[in-house]
């Protein structure tokens, strides 16, 4: 008996983005709600069955109340099962989001998976076994009792957790809530759903992350989808197609600027732009440039920041090194030449202490010199 669901976690609804300030951070943030809806019409459109949400479809279990409504609202387009699982940062407490949520009264199809039990609501074609988070960290593996777990004969059996999958994720990865690799085959399952890690991934056997599906920082981890899973049967391969619904691109770039000039930093961002206008990008710089160049690059960098959603600079690597050019634009003769030379004497000196505060004195003075229009 075939089966198709919606496989998504991570929503992280109420993310606050603190670090991004003003309309930047609120359209991020109204953003991971829209995309909910997104989700909604996929799910509709696509026919599945249910929507397995695998933890973490809040940021924090203090998330608002017009939050909760707003989500809730954004479900409306499917009609079907949404089967949420509390994960660690929405862990299912005595008090806790999903406390607040059932106080309200949800519709109908909407489940919360807050206990280790069997949800049998497909007429015996499938069966979802959840492992809820009930505090942030488990010491215990939540999925044990996956293996015991009774279905229907034909029902396909689907795990549902939230955690790090042992001895494969990345060594960076967290390790709390550690998942066998091999529940999957232990548990009999045709497929074990998961959420924590924030990228799509198949991760083991018939083991995946759905990842994110709105990216929220800047990591290359495959953020921005959700999975479409068709089940043929209960001893049957399952099939899988990413779909992607993200909104926004987070891209972290480094340009190192060559023959004193910004033309890579500008070009970056203009390849950036071209592809997607809804960026979030960090831009590192390395390099040398001129004063002249310095005032071209900040003045571009202006620019971008009003065309892309946000822009953060690190440009600490990036030294001036002022040309002959430069320092006659400041004056020719006198005693203000007479100090510009005494502080390129400090700047171009690499073993003087205060060659970097005399190559921001420099600056200073040149971008002063050109605000007052000389």
């Amino acid at each position: 008996m075939a089966f198709r669901f919606l496989h998504t976690a991570d929503w992280q609804i109420g993310k606050p983005f603190s670090n991004i300030v003003g309309d930047p951070g609120a359209e991020l943030r109204s953003q991971r709600i829209k995309t909910v809806e997104t989700i909604a019409s996929l799910a509709h459109e696509r026919q599945v069955d249910a929507v397995l949400v695998a933890g973490d479809a809040f940021d924090s279990n203090s998330v608002s109340d017009r939050t909760i409504v707003r989500t809730l609202e954004a479900l409306a387009a499917f009609k079907g099962q949404w089967i949420f699982l509390p994960g660690n940062h929405d862990a299912a407490l005595a008090h806790s989001v999903w406390t607040r949520i059932q106080a309200m009264g949800p519709a109908a199809n909407v489940i919360i998976a807050d206990k280790p039990e069997p949800l049998d609501l497909w007429s015996g074609r499938a069966v979802v076994l959840p492992a809820p988070l009930r505090r942030r960290r488990e010491a215990l593996d939540q999925t044990t009792w996956f293996v015991d777990a009774p279905s229907g004969d034909g029902a396909c059996r689907i795990g549902l957790a939230h955690g790090s999958v042992a001895n494969r994720l990345p060594g960076a990865a967290e390790s709390s809530n550690e998942i066998p690799e091999d529940r999957s085959e232990t548990a009999n399952l045709c497929y074990l759903a998961l959420g924590d890690w924030h990228g799509a991934l198949k991760i083991a056997q018939r083991t995946y992350y759905s990842g994110t599906p709105e990216p929220d920082r800047h990591k290359a981890n495959d953020a921005g989808s959700v999975y479409i899973v068709d089940i043929p049967g209960p001893r049957a391969s399952e099939i899988v197609e990413t779909v992607a619904v993200g909104h926004f691109r987070w891209n972290k770039v480094a340009v190192e600027l060559v023959d004193g000039t910004c033309d890579r930093a500008i070009e970056t961002l203009s390849d950036l732009a071209a592809g997607h206008r809804h960026q979030v990008v960090s831009l590192s710089l390395a390099g040398s440039v001129s004063f002249a160049e310095r005032r071209r690059l900040e003045s571009e960098l202006r620019s971008w920041e009003a065309r892309l959603h946000h822009l953060e600079i690190d440009d600490s690597a990036l030294v001036d090194e002022p040309t002959s050019d430069d320092l006659d634009a400041l004056d020719k003769s006198g005693f203000v030449r007479a100090a510009v030379e005494r502080l390129r004497a400090k700047a171009t000196n690499d073993g003087d202490p205060e060659a970097g505060a005399a190559r921001m004195a420099l600056r200073m003075m040149y971008l002063d010199h050109f605000s007052k229009g000389a």
